[in-house]
């Protein structure tokens, strides 16, 4: 497939999920810019350091994966404190 590995490697870096701090404007985003998105250890963690009205949410978030424009982004997969 054009040089790309679909075998899962342990030595890949592989987009994986993970709880983060996502600074976005709206809430109905996707997917957030990687300079936006906090990775952090844990949901609770998440949700203390989260700030609604700053626009910081917490998520479920998976990546860093690439954007066809160069970008990495983080895709949402749940937000947790979202009005």
């Amino acid at each position: 497939m054009r040089g790309y590995s679909l075998d899962p490697h342990p030595s890949a870096n592989a987009a994986k999920e993970a709880f983060a701090v996502v600074m976005i404007p709206r809430v109905n985003r996707g997917r957030v810019p990687a300079n936006n998105v906090e990775i952090v250890s844990d949901l609770q963690v998440a949700m203390d350091q989260s700030s609604p009205d700053n626009h910081r949410y917490a998520a479920k978030v998976v990546g860093p994966a690439r954007s066809s424009e160069g970008v990495f982004l983080y895709y949402i997969l749940e937000l947790y404190n979202a009005k």
